[in-house]
């Protein structure tokens, strides 16, 4: 299984590195699960000069900039489009910038689930946001618990068919 970790990075004052890097061993160790953390992966499909400038185009030279995060959207899109499901971390950032709803949207659009964890009260979140989402959790406890029962089901299932 693969697994997309979606989230803020751009406007995260960590770059969105911290709760990736605590919820990877899990799904790496415990489930099995191949993770991607966008986070870990500047490089994408950049060149050298690309990644270098990326940050500094953006207000001196936004026709090189568009062009270097359209690369970056469609690097990250195909991923998720190959993903299994995608866990999204949403908090103040996340509402900032444009590519976790657009993850979202399109991973709920090609049916991939989408479990979204906040510390943020549901009122507090856009309705669009909501929509896209598979199930929502308070805590990386609650997902963790989820996750390992649906893998252990998914398991019991999978040996059910297998012994037919």
């Amino acid at each position: 299984m693969l697994v997309y970790l979606a989230g803020a990075i751009e406007y995260s004052p960590d770059l969105g590195r911290g709760w990736r890097q605590e919820i990877t061993p899990f799904l790496r160790d415990n489930l099995g699960h191949r993770v991607y953390d966008p986070a870990e992966d500047e490089r994408k499909s950049l060149t050298a000069d690309e990644q270098q400038n990326l940050r500094r185009w953006k207000t001196t030279d936004l026709p090189r900039f568009q062009t270097a995060v359209r690369k970056i959207i469609s690097f990250d899109l195909d991923i998720v489009a190959h993903a299994d499901y995608v866990i999204c971390y949403w908090d103040e950032h996340g509402a900032k910038g444009g590519g976790t709803s657009a993850e979202l949207t399109f991973a709920h659009q090609r049916g991939i689930p989408v479990y979204l964890v906040t510390p943020l009260p549901v009122e507090q979140i856009s309705g669009w946001i909501i929509g896209c989402c598979s199930h929502i959790f308070t805590s990386f406890v609650e997902l963790r618990q989820f996750l390992k029962t649906r893998d252990r089901a998914t398991n019991d299932e999978l040996r059910i068919t297998n012994d037919e």
